[in-house]
């Protein structure tokens, strides 16, 4: 299964979430029969990782959005299980606070932006303001519609200074969302992430559906594509995103550094301790 290919929004598509289903099995019959390879590029990603801390020449942006309940912490926790945290950092994007509110909307997504060497993960992000603010009218449209093309230049700036940026929309349909909101309320150790206003925003449906149908149009670009992921399947989900990553980390054609001493001095001075 080519996910890179079959999931990528090349630009200037129209998206039309009701079409795509979130059922997708890629060929695979369950879990089990997806276990080998889901293995495989948790290894390769671990690697991959690795090899961009070494190298210290570029980062890695990774950019999670999706419907309530789509998976976006199951996903984060797939993808960090395989790296290093030392290299790698998450940032949640939740109501803005009093400060960020003073600034431009990508003041505070700026900031976490990952430096030469690191992985971020944004859990939401920057597209929240074209999101939930238009959805519940919370600024004018002549505000928000003209983020689109601000949005495209953030991401272009970030890309032309090394950073790889992959978007994952995780495309999950309203029954499944209402399924996990029942298994977390029947689950007492997942009760605290259920709320209130996971149900109220499910009347919101469809208008957040065109929000991130056009979002999706406009903002996958050469240099940040979008991938819409079917997440009904979390396992899909998850062997998904770490194919994309992998193919396009494996793209950038890392190298390890030469050291930075002299490996004949050393083994020559310290030969007897290192035999």
């Amino acid at each position: 299964m080519n996910c890179s290919k079959k999931f990528k929004i090349e630009p200037n598509t129209k998206v039309r979430l009701n079409d795509l289903d979130a059922e997708y099995k890629g060929g695979y019959e369950d879990r089990n029969s997806a276990e080998a390879d889901l293995a495989k590029y948790s290894r390769r990603l671990h690697d991959l990782q690795y090899l961009m801390y070494a190298e210290n020449k570029r980062s890695l942006l990774i950019i999670l959005q999706g419907m309530d309940g789509a998976g976006k912490d199951g996903t984060i926790n797939h993808v960090l299980t395989a790296m290093n945290p030392q290299g790698c950092r998450v940032f949640a994007f939740k109501t803005p606070s009093v400060e960020e509110l003073a600034h431009d909307f990508l003041w505070r997504v700026s900031q976490a932006t990952p430096r030469k060497g690191y992985v971020s993960v944004f859990n939401r992000s920057h597209y929240e303001d074209v999101l939930v603010v238009r959805v519940h009218n919370l600024v004018p449209k002549k505000v928000w519609s003209r983020r689109y093309d601000q949005i495209n230049a953030f991401e272009r700036h970030l890309a032309d200074n090394d950073t790889e940026i992959l978007k994952f929309y995780l495309h999950i349909d309203k029954d499944e969302q209402l399924a996990r909101f029942r298994q977390r309320i029947a689950d007492p150790k997942r009760q605290w992430k259920i709320s209130e206003s996971d149900f109220a925003e499910r009347q919101y449906w469809n208008k957040y559906e065109e929000a991130y149908e056009e979002a999706l149009s406009k903002c996958s670009t050469d240099y940040a594509p979008w991938y819409i992921i079917p997440s009904n399947h979390k396992w899909l989900r998850n062997l998904a995103v770490s194919q994309i990553i992998v193919e396009s980390l494996e793209s950038l054609d890392m190298k390890l550094p030469p050291p930075t001493v002299d490996i004949r001095v050393i083994q020559k001075k310290y030969h007897a301790t290192l035999e």
